[in-house]
């Protein structure tokens, strides 16, 4: 039986750890009617390009979405995933600047309600993790999201940046204590950002990879795959994790 190379030994241990979580690379549970998805993370981790990525995708898959504009913040937030709405069919519900966030999101998941839609996803402001008034009413929100869509019937996302280095694992520790987070989506993934860091978000804080922004067409944000990300991270051949026969 041939060697286990010590490079490919590391890449099978760290499979492990992707293994040990079901949720990392699987797809938004709608178990719901609608279901409610909200995106949170700091500016310009690709939080609105995201909501409008999975809009066009599940509108594909033959769902009904609508959209909260609940980045009350920047009136170009609120711009930007209107024009998403219209490119992909989704209505996009939104109240203005300096609007109350929470308030956006009711309507919208109220609005759903009434449309009979499968799906309502929410962009929210980007918010530094540092600070507290910021945070707190994310929370708000996150409550306003779980009374109305009811038990079970809601995901809570984290955007992040793959080029953020060991600042994404305090985000992630941080936004994690704020919300009830079910998965990361990790955006600006290529070959010169590889996401290394998002191992400890994995392994010490539990948080499962769902989806990777691979570029900037619909169809780059895809399911996160375990093995291809680790083959990239360690500079694996493609299929080397799959290889038996091998012994450590």
């Amino acid at each position: 039986m041939e060697q286990c190379p010590p490079v490919l030994l590391f890449g099978k241990q760290l499979e492990a750890i992707f293994a040990g979580n079901p949720l990392n690379g699987a797809p938004l549970r709608l178990a719901g009617k609608p279901s409610v998805v909200l995106l949170a993370g700091v500016n310009g981790s690709g939080k609105t390009t995201t909501a409008g990525k999975l809009a066009s995708q599940f509108i594909r898959a033959g769902n009904r979405v609508v959209l909260a504009a609940a980045d009350t913040y920047r009136a170009a937030a609120i711009d930007q995933l209107k024009t998403w709405g219209e490119r992909c069919g989704a209505r996009t519900v939104s109240h203005g600047m300096g609007s109350d966030p929470a308030a956006v999101v009711f309507d919208a998941i109220r609005s759903a309600k009434a449309d009979g839609a499968e799906l309502v996803i929410a962009d929210t402001a980007g918010r530094l993790h540092t600070r507290h008034n910021l945070m707190e009413e994310l929370k708000k929100v996150a409550r306003v999201v779980e009374r109305e869509a009811g038990p079970g019937n809601a995901e809570f996302l984290l955007v992040i940046d793959a080029v953020m280095g060991q600042n994404a694992f305090q985000q992630a520790k941080v936004f994690g204590e704020a919300l009830p987070l079910t998965g990361i989506v990790l955006t600006k993934y290529d070959n010169t950002a590889k996401g290394g860091v998002i191992l400890s978000v994995v392994n010490e804080l539990g948080l499962p990879v769902r989806y990777v922004g691979l570029g900037e067409k619909v169809e780059d944000l895809a399911l996160f795959h375990p093995r291809e990300f680790i083959e990239a991270l360690l500079g694996l051949p493609e299929g080397d994790l799959c290889k038996e026969g091998l012994r450590s």
